[in-house]
């Protein structure tokens, strides 16, 4: 074989194909090239173009890509987030997730775009994947727990945990089917208990409803795990939606549900009943037929309730609903008249919004004191369909309270007895131990009223869009009425601009105080009220002051002094840029007032924020050229820290710093670094330094409504592992003072964050705290002490304080003895802590802050 050969011939497609690879090749090194150009000129659209291209092409170059490829990716959704391009986005993430489809990040990114377009349950999703994917990954596990406030409600946890409540509701369903109801209806099932207990005692069909995707969910594993799914039939709709026979075959004969808020009404369960009885029930027992059997007749548990309620004097409630300081910071705040919250009773009201609040009376910071006896404002039938429809339209009904103990009139406290049959009850009354809050009703009065004994207080009590109202109306005092809200004062909302014109006008004329209003947010009015930290930051910034000035003073001798710079970038209503303002005047140079030396700016966007401020700054002889709204200066919102000017720098930013719960704001060292490369020599950031401090406690009220803890109290059947998944172990808007808790340790320093000088901070440090009291510690409690510099300082943890404190909760409690010694290692990621917890080296727990 002479044309024989040892090489391999080259087939045509064999050349083909290394043609085809050097065109490959080439179309990949110049699109990584064109995407890095795309990239330095911030078209972003473009790059990821390009890299999607590239990374398809070359799936080998991931790696070497992948942060540059992230990098794009957000640039370029945040883009299309801004431009009302949500499908498009959507499509990028989708594509990206192709390419990374184990990608944590990614993944986590996703679920942040899915949370703030609303699609909670989506988001909770991509959360745990990111979670499941890197454990320890912080971003993912903070994006989780807040996502699982939002999924599962705390109070779910709490309901589970109270067997008294569980057992109620199983004695009532037990005797409900004994005595012939076959088939029930669980409307609003939550975890599913309800119709479990109702499959128990023997019921031939059970059927349950959940509007909730996550809650449905967690029903079907619940159902799945007690062995149920095949006998109780689920479906993911609200009770109204339901038809027959489509989602269920034939109407039942009990409905069961517990579709009540601490208001009764709030969760909509008049409109619920309304709609079961005239679709989904049999109907009621015919009362001229008495012996009609109890299968072929509807029935409701809860039976009906009754609603009671008291007059209370509540300096807490007070301070958080209605303005009580007369100053602060050496502002005048008569200026802008009236404040309150937006919480209103009255029955007249435009606002179809809850028209109360809710809390635990018997955690309130200094308590409450009752100013007249209970009274009973309402009773309504459930099983009486005509009651129902007839609630809304009842005429307003007016009680007379007699006025027992003098004091001053800020509420009126009210709860409620539920009675799931004629033998059991459940009361969410202040003394009973409940998992329930009570009620809070305002007047939307004009002054601060003292009542005294033998005074009568006139209470207003009717049924609006299916809301409960009660309402203080007016003080009987000698046969005389003083009408409560007898002239509704002005409210500033719909056009400041005119409106302030006139209110200024007013303020010219007349000494007496403006007859306007303004609503604020009730943890607004909590700060507003907080003299205290007012006082302090105006000690600081004028020491501040008297710094700069004497600086600009031997620097520029014989010229004009440089304004100095405010900027305060609070979260909400804030005064302090106001504050700052007025400190730059000085009437000790001249004997008239000299220009402002401060030019303050203040990022509050809403318009009677805004109006507000001009109308105090006017009040107290501020220039109205020395404060500016800063949003107005700058055309990205999101970009609220920039220079003053181009040639200019801030000589104070003020951060807001500790959310009202208890916890750090997210991204605050990222904006502490970025506040610093803005500051001028001797400039200074408010507060400059925060440090947290905490203590070992032993609690089983967080315990509880941290967690589900085991099978007893749901009356053994298995739920806790399902809904515990969405366990947030950090526990906020708590008041130590007032938790059922034991201090198993003296306060301890926990970690300090420098603001103004980043090499002073780590990122992570042990503390060994020293047990004085034995027990079983369950949480490790926090709070901060805000360092405005270095002489003025103010404390979350104090009586005066609008912030509330946190803890974190343990998923295993720690069992120590007096002497011990317990190692908390913490840890800072961005603004994320985490705390391990460590006694003699045998236990281990993570948690994070």
């Amino acid at each position: 074989m002479p044309n024989a050969t040892t090489r391999p011939k080259r087939t045509r497609r064999h050349r083909r194909a290394q043609r085809e690879d050097a065109v490959r090749n080439e179309l990949v090194s110049r699109s990584l090239e064109s995407a890095q150009q795309c990239l330095f000129s911030q078209d972003y659209g473009t790059a990821f173009v390009h890299y999607l291209l590239v990374l398809n092409l070359a799936p080998a170059l991931k790696d070497f890509a992948n942060e540059s490829f992230r990098f794009t990716l957000f640039k370029w959704t945040d883009e299309l987030d801004s431009l009302g391009r949500i499908q498009d986005l959507f499509n990028c993430y989708e594509q990206a997730m192709e390419l990374f489809p184990v990608d944590e990040v990614i993944v986590n990114s996703m679920g942040e775009h899915l949370f703030r377009m609303g699609f909670r349950d989506e988001a909770a999703g991509h959360f745990y994947k990111a979670l499941k994917l890197r454990p320890d990954f912080p971003e993912a596990k903070e994006n989780f727990y807040r996502v699982a406030n939002w999924l599962v409600e705390r109070w779910h946890f709490l309901m589970l945990n109270d067997h008294g409540r569980n057992h109620k509701y199983q004695l009532a369903i037990k005797k409900a089917v004994e005595g012939g109801c076959s088939s029930v209806l669980d409307i609003g099932t939550g975890t599913g208990i309800l119709g479990m207990c109702a499959k128990m005692a023997g019921a031939a069909e059970v059927y349950a409803c959940e509007l909730s995707k996550t809650m449905y969910e967690l029903a079907c594993e619940v159902l799945s795990a007690n062995g149920m799914a095949d006998s109780i039939k689920i479906v993911h709709l609200k009770s109204l939606d339901m038809k027959i026979p489509k989602d269920i075959p034939n109407r039942v004969s009990l409905v069961v549900t517990e579709t009540v808020d601490a208001g009764l009404f709030g969760e909509g369960i008049i409109e619920t009943l309304i709609h079961a009885w005239k679709h989904l029930l049999l109907p009621p027992p015919n009362t001229q037929q008495p012996l009609s059997s109890p299968s072929q007749t509807g029935r409701v548990i809860p039976a009906g309730a009754t609603v009671f309620g008291v007059a209370v004097q509540c300096r807490e409630i007070r301070r958080q609903h209605r303005l009580c300081a007369s100053s602060v910071g050496g502002l005048d705040l008569s200026a802008v008249g009236q404040i309150y919250s937006p919480v209103s009773c009255l029955a007249d009201t435009e606002d179809s919004t809850e028209p109360y609040t809710t809390e635990r009376l018997s955690r309130l910071r200094g308590g409450y004191i009752q100013l007249t006896q209970p009274f009973t404002a309402l009773d309504i039938d459930f099983n009486n369909v005509q009651e129902l429809e007839g609630l809304c339209s009842r005429e307003m009904m007016q009680l007379r309270l007699c006025v027992t103990q003098e004091g001053v009139l800020d509420a009126l406290a009210v709860w409620f007895q539920l009675h799931l049959d004629q033998d059991n009850h459940l009361s969410t009354g202040p003394q009973e131990d409940t998992c329930w809050e009570q009620l809070d009703y305002f007047s939307f009065m004009l002054a601060t009223y003292t009542v005294k004994c033998g005074d009568e207080i006139l209470v207003e009590v009717s049924c609006k869009d299916s809301y409960l109202r009660l309402c203080c109306a007016a003080i009987i005092r000698d046969g005389h009425t003083f009408r409560l809200y007898n002239v509704t004062p002005k409210i500033l909302t719909a056009n400041p601009e005119a409106e302030l014109c006139s209110a200024l006008a007013g303020l010219q004329t007349n000494q007496e105080k403006p007859s306007c209003a303004f609503m604020l947010e009730s943890a607004e009015i909590a700060l507003l009220n907080n003299t205290a930290y007012h006082n302090s930051f105006q000690r600081a910034m004028s020491k501040l002051l008297v710094s700069l000035k004497s600086t600009r003073r031997s620097q520029q001798s014989d010229t004009e002094l440089d304004p100095i710079y405010v900027l305060d970038v609070s979260e909400g209503f804030s005064v302090l840029s106001l504050i700052a303002a007025q400190l730059g005047f000085d009437p000790s140079e001249d004997k008239q007032i000299s220009p402002g030396l401060v030019q303050a700016y203040s990022s509050v966007e809403k318009e009677h924020h805004q109006t507000m401020l001009r109308l105090l700054a006017k009040g107290n002889g501020v220039l109205e050229s020395t404060l500016e709204f800063w949003l107005s200066h700058v055309e990205d919102d999101s970009a609220v820290l920039q220079r003053p000017a181009t040639e200019k720098l801030w000589s104070a930013i003020i951060l807001d710093c500790i959310e009202t719960c208890g916890l750090i704001r997210q991204k605050l060292l990222e904006k502490a670094t970025l506040a610093r490369c803005l500051l001028e020599d001797g400039g200074q950031i408010f507060p400059e330094r925060i440090v947290i401090h905490g203590m070992l406690v032993e609690s089983d009220t967080l315990l509880r409504e941290s967690a589900v803890q085991g099978t007893e109290p749901t009356l053994g059947f298995n739920i806790a592992p399902f809904i515990n998944q969405f366990t947030v172990p950090v526990h906020v808007f708590l008041d130590l003072s007032t938790l059922e808790c034991t201090h198993l340790s003296e306060a301890v320093e926990l970690f300090a964050l420098d603001l103004m000088n980043s090499t002073a901070n780590y990122t992570d440090r042990e503390v060994k705290v020293r047990v004085n009291t034995s027990g079983k510690v369950t949480a490790i409690a926090f709070w901060y002490q805000i360092h405005l510099d270095s002489e003025q300082s103010v404390s979350t943890f104090s009586e005066d304080s609008h912030w509330k404190q946190a803890a974190v909760v343990l998923q295993q409690p720690l069992t120590v003895s007096r002497g011990e010694w317990v190692k908390l290692s913490i840890q800072l990621h961005k603004s994320s802590i985490s705390i391990t917890t460590t006694i003699k080296q045998k236990y281990s727990i993570q948690i994070s802050m």
